[in-house]
């Protein structure tokens, strides 16, 4: 996928951002989807979330994932991905096997020290060679300390400039994908309409992503993903949870009994357990 002309047209790809519970994963998957389908690009995701609630960081049980296929004629998220975007050496490890034999890895190396690979349960200091990874095909990039110069005059805490990593890991990503950086910022300044300063560092830390790969690795190639024309017309972004809240009430009201719905208050629950279910009304 390395090889070709340095803009290359592509029907479509399957990316996938791994990492920690809280580093934000979802929220980077989301927003490129997001991006994509404001551009005309069918999409679907995935998102993969751990078994385990708050497994100690960066251990194989909290790995977080989310995948999206966008392009042309898209129906399901993808078998394997293209590109596999992982924060850490678990999420390496642990999402590998959905990476295709010549995909693109994309990995912070400032988290593969030897206490991090230890915890992802490596027994060499060369992850790379454990796992049988061609290294010509990892795009290593030292993300943190990239993330931490970008805000080291914003005033904020440390714990939460790291928070802005899965932002300088989205900007590497829509450069590869040539997607433009101000939709990215349009969807930020949205979520974070009100709390501006949060907005400015996700913003300064998406272009430092952006700008890395342009300036860093612009001997690689990127890529264009196609995409059919644009039909004038009302279109519906449906997450697989409004679906079947959607279909869980229908079923309800159709057949006049009454639904009781019992979740956990935590993610990926969350959005149905907030919907109110009612009676239903009966003829």
């Amino acid at each position: 996928m390395l090889e070709g002309t340095k803009v290359k047209p592509i029907d479509s790809v399957v990316v996938r951002f791994s990492g920690d519970s809280g580093d934000g994963m979802q929220l980077a998957g989301n927003i490129f989807s997001n991006v994509s389908a404001g551009e005309g690009n069918e999409i679907s995701t995935f998102p993969d979330y751990p078994a385990e609630i708050r497994a100690p960081q960066g251990s194989l049980s909290g790995v977080s994932g989310f995948q999206v296929h966008i392009g042309v004629g898209v129906h399901t998220p993808g078998d394997k991905a293209d590109v596999l975007v992982a924060m850490n050496p678990a999420a390496l490890k642990t999402n590998l096997q959905f990476l295709k034999s010549d995909g693109i890895i994309i990995c912070d190396t400032d988290t593969f020290r030897d206490a991090d690979l230890k915890k992802a349960e490596y027994s060499t200091d060369d992850p790379i060679a454990e796992l049988g990874i061609d290294r010509k095909r990892v795009l290593g990039v030292s993300m943190t300390s990239l993330v931490k110069e970008t805000l080291k005059d914003s005033g904020m805490a440390p714990q939460a400039v790291l928070k802005c990593k899965n932002m300088f890991a989205l900007g590497l990503i829509c450069w590869l994908f040539d997607k433009p950086v101000e939709s990215v910022l349009r969807k930020l300044q949205t979520k974070f309409a009100k709390k501006p300063a949060v907005y400015e560092a996700n913003a300064k830390v998406v272009q430092a992503g952006w700008d890395c790969g342009h300036n860093t690795h612009s001997s690689m190639p990127t890529y264009r993903v196609e995409s059919d024309k644009q039909v004038p017309g009302v279109y519906t972004d449906v997450s697989g949870n409004t679906a079947t809240a959607w279909g869980l009430i229908m079923a309800s009201q159709r057949s006049g009994r009454p639904l009781f719905l019992g979740s956990y208050p935590i993610t990926p629950a969350t959005d149905l357990s907030l919907i109110h279910i009612s009676e239903p009304t009966r003829p």
